[in-house]
């Protein structure tokens, strides 16, 4: 009971502070509710519900069950040639009847993954304004600025659990993408209902429009998005405060918000600033990390030795990079009872100017300082695995062919199964491929990437790659951190994911 109103729908009741006089909610019949994603079941009404609704005459008579109707759009998104194709037809799909597109993703989530999500997702948001037909999802821009309570109020949901918030400033690994990005959350948060549960009323994508640098898109007639150079600065920091306390405001303490795909410095900044007074979390620095760790547990089954016993060398030094190598540190760190600051001693990582050591400290972000160990300055990767010997070689780089003949080479001359994790996405930008990794260590290699990759037969063996997809990690972290009404993210809570 809640205020003498029986709830009957099983809703959280905890998250529903708004009450709703009862002569305020109108239930759609007839035409509207033809139109309503959230009701319309199409020709899987039942006679009486036609009745019931003024439904008579506006569909067909034939009845269809949900699983002739599931079989049937199966069959059609299996004709299209062309991934984004299948992309288009499934939002038209969610645009149509909610509850067939859930159903769809639910029964043949190893299918239709790689549509709504990485890698088609990917040329989706590349294409987004082409494709555009109805807006998903709320644009926060800078023309905004000092509405930002008022624009979330238009939002004609009032109980959200969920926010994905992007600024499209690093999609996937194909960059500034602007307010294409749309693309990231929507697709997010369709898993996070058809992977955690969650109510689709119940999650909010928001992408954060402050201008792009993508030249091709600022000279596009047909770009979405505000037609000038990303702000920067204050001007940034002003936005996203006002967003932030704006979501506490309106959705109170226990709304999660989800940052994705921002450009590193202000990812880490924002998860840094937000972490103490927000439930947040940020699927590119945590989710990856998670995801990453759990893999490597996975391996050790199949490899030996405890996590402490392995070397780990990364190529790529952003979000993903530091992001999984300081969780791999306080993994081995909680087993051993080693201080951080030893155990981050087993970790390499590569970026752009080669092996960070010491040396060159002065000149790094802040974010890549604890990685800096003692040794002579080696340049690129091939001669970093060389001098490290590393058994674990991770790629987040979001730079496609970085892991080479020579390096897959020498990893497997150095260890007898090498772990080659290939984790940048989509499977343009992916290090090498399943294929490569087979191939060159001559089977011997044990490999994951971002994005999938088909099984790959190697004298006589067939070889199915893992796939290191934070797919596998946000939609039931997320779902814990609601039913356990969490107010702050911890890193042990990332840990207990892993395993």
């Amino acid at each position: 009971m809640m205020n003498g109103v029986e709830k009957t729908n099983g809703e959280d009741v905890a998250t529903e502070e708004q009450l709703i006089t009862p002569w305020t909610v109108s239930v759609a019949s007839g035409y509207t509710l033809l139109r309503d994603p959230r009701h319309n079941k199409g020709l899987a009404f039942t006679e009486n519900e036609r009745d019931a609704h003024y439904l008579r005459g506006l569909l067909p008579p034939a009845l269809m069950t949900q699983e002739l109707q599931e079989k049937k759009l199966m069959h059609n998104l299996r004709q299209y040639e062309v991934p984004l194709q299948r992309y288009m037809a499934m939002m038209d799909l969610q645009e149509r009847n909610e509850r067939l597109f859930y159903k769809l993703l639910i029964d043949n989530v190893e299918e239709l993954l790689p549509v709504v999500y990485t890698p088609t997702v990917g040329e989706a948001c590349q294409k987004y304004g082409s494709i555009f037909r109805r807006p998903q999802g709320l644009y926060i821009s800078l023309k905004e600025k000092g509405k930002i309570l008022e624009v979330l109020k238009n939002w004609p949901e009032s109980n959200i659990q969920v926010i994905v918030v992007t600024d499209g400033e690093r999609i996937l690994g194909l960059g500034d993408l602007g307010c294409q990005g749309m693309g990231i959350p929507v697709g997010k948060l369709s898993l996070y209902t058809a992977l955690g549960g969650l109510r689709p009323s119940a999650c909010l994508p928001v992408t954060i429009d402050v201008g792009t640098n993508n030249e091709k898109l600022l000279n596009d007639e047909f770009y979405i998005g505000l037609r000038q150079r990303r702000a920067t600065g204050q001007e940034y920091a002003e936005l996203l405060e006002e967003f932030m306390t704006a979501v506490k405001k309106n959705y109170g303490e226990k709304v999660l918000v989800q940052f994705e795909d921002f450009a590193n410095h202000n990812a880490f900044e924002l998860l840094e600033k937000y972490s103490p007074t927000h439930l947040v979390f940020n699927d590119d620095i945590q989710g990856t990390a998670s995801v990453v760790l759990a893999g490597l547990l996975a391996a050790l089954k199949l490899v030996g030795g405890a996590l402490a016993d392995h070397r780990f060398l990364f190529l790529g030094a952003g979000e993903a990079g530091t992001g999984i190598a300081e969780l791999i540190a306080l993994e081995i760190s909680k087993q051993t009872k080693a201080p951080l600051e030893e155990t981050r001693k087993k970790i390499w990582l590569v970026d752009s100017k080669g092996l960070i050591v010491s040396s060159r400290k002065e000149s790094l972000q802040h974010f890549k300082k604890p990685w800096a160990h003692d040794h002579e300055p080696v340049k690129g990767l091939l001669d970093a695995v060389k001098a490290i010997k590393p058994s674990v070689l991770i790629g987040s780089s979001g730079v496609g062919k970085t892991f080479t003949k020579e390096v897959v080479e020498a990893m497997a001359s150095i260890n007898e199964k090498p772990l080659i994790l290939a984790l940048s996405n989509p499977t343009s930008q992916s290090e090498c491929t399943a294929e490569e990794a087979y191939t060159w260590s001559k089977g011997r290699a044990i490999f994951a990437s971002g994005s999938p990759f088909d099984p790959v037969e190697y004298n006589r063996k067939v070889f199915v790659p893992g796939q290191a997809n934070n797919a596998y990690i946000f939609p039931g972290f997320g779902l814990g951190l609601i039913m356990s009404g969490a107010i702050r993210v911890h890193d042990d809570m990332l840990l207990a994911a892993c395993k």
